[in-house]
């Protein structure tokens, strides 16, 4: 990981011991807390893809998966299969074959025109998409003449990538019927807010999680603030109530 001016670096990956792991060590304990749990899946090949979530299908407690066909950081599938529409097609019908319950597609913004992924991962059955994933950047240390990184490149988030996040969320709100799940670089509940303006029914937040673990917390109860003081009685009236 690297630390940028407005963000953060990371060439991390997948790294988890896997579905089976998962399914008889992690989801037990999950159990114990009255919230929904919703599982990334990610995988190599449109086999494997299938394989994870046929068995994620099964656990009573997880009502939906986010199919990660984008991230920058795995070496062969994941940038694949995000970047490239019949690709997403792909694996995203294939997935939806044999899961039965909601089914989000994470898009990757690594790409000329994601309306037309979103389309395409619509068309093949995803209920929701959820965008944008980490950009590709690099960092270097001048000093020794080196990538910070060691594989050179790595995937960019934080407050750095929220105006492109916030445009793609926009671009793909008015392409698709699904809803759309916001989030890149989102902060704080003037970040959310303006995310759903966007067109988001929901929000993600990740990197503001390491500067500050009780982040969600202030952004719901910001959110709360900003309804009362504007006077709006419903969260679903600002969805996509951006003028322009």
């Amino acid at each position: 990981m690297a630390e940028t001016s407005m963000g953060m670096l990371n060439a991390v990956g997948l790294q988890n011991k896997g579905v089976d792991y998962f399914v008889r060590e992690t989801y037990p304990k999950l159990l114990k807390y009255d919230t929904n749990v919703i599982v990334n899946v990610s995988y190599s090949t449109i086999e494997g893809y299938v394989e994870v979530a046929e068995k994620i299908n099964s656990l009573e407690k997880i009502p939906g998966i986010e199919l990660n066909i984008s991230c920058p950081n795995v070496k062969e599938g994941g940038m694949a299969f995000g970047t490239n529409c019949p690709m997403a097609t792909s694996v995203v019908e294939a997935v939806r074959k044999v899961y039965k319950k909601t089914l989000i597609v994470k898009l990757s913004p690594n790409v000329t025109n994601i309306s037309e992924i979103a389309k395409a991962v619509e068309g093949a059955g995803a209920d929701s998409v959820s965008l944008i994933n980490t950009l590709l950047g690099m960092a270097i240390d001048a000093e020794k003449r080196r990538p910070v990184l060691s594989t050179v490149t790595g995937g960019l988030s934080g407050p750095a990538v929220k105006p492109i996040a916030l445009r793609m969320v926009y671009q793909v709100s008015k392409a698709v019927k699904i809803p759309v799940i916001g989030l890149g670089g989102i902060s704080n509940a003037a970040d959310a807010i303006e995310f759903i303006l966007a067109g988001a029914t929901a929000i993600q937040v990740g990197t503001a999680n390491f500067i500050d673990p009780s982040v969600t917390i202030k952004i719901k109860d910001g959110i709360a603030d900003y309804m009362q003081r504007h006077q709006i009685q419903n969260i679903n009236d600002l969805i996509g109530a951006l003028e322009v």
